[in-house]
């Protein structure tokens, strides 16, 4: 990658592969989990994901490239380490865990995402600018809904 428009594209497709990867994780994570508004949570952003996956497409119209992804080995990472408290952990402590690790998830992508809106308005590419500002939105809200879940009822327990 020489250029800024090289990164976006190569991070784009990091980011799709992530995406796309979670729509086959995150139901697990629900089945696996004890709290019904986890649960709630955990289903609520897999549709949510499915949906930001169809926007990703949208922004790959923009540069003219068809959406595919290259692997990433930080969702692969983040995911490993979801399967491993599913193996390990149990009761509360397994949903405290997998809320954690769904965090950690939203926290990679937050910081995806914040890039990849930057350098599409550097690249003058308003339409990605707009496209990825809305999945960037989300993905904070879903971590700020994580993170109240976790401060009100699942630390507690």
């Amino acid at each position: 990658m020489k250029t800024l428009a090289n990164l976006f594209e190569h991070t784009l497709k990091d980011v799709y592969y992530a995406e796309t990867a979670l729509t086959k994780a995150l139901p697990k994570v629900s089945r696996a989990v004890k709290s019904a508004d986890l649960k709630k949570a955990v289903d609520g952003h897999l549709k949510e994901t499915k949906g930001q996956i169809q926007t990703l497409k949208k922004v790959f119209e923009t540069i003219g490239v068809d959406p595919a992804g290259e692997k990433c080995d930080a969702i692969e990472g983040l995911i490993k380490e979801s399967e491993g408290l599913m193996e390990e952990a149990s009761g509360n402590a397994l949903d405290a865990g997998l809320l954690a690790a769904c965090q950690a998830v939203e926290h990679y992508e937050i910081a995806r995402y914040g890039s990849l809106r930057e350098w599409a308005k550097v690249l003058g590419n308003t339409q990605a600018h707009n496209l990825l500002t809305e999945i960037l939105d989300q993905e904070k809200a879903a971590n700020n809904k994580l993170t109240n879940l976790a401060v009100s009822s699942l630390n507690r327990k």
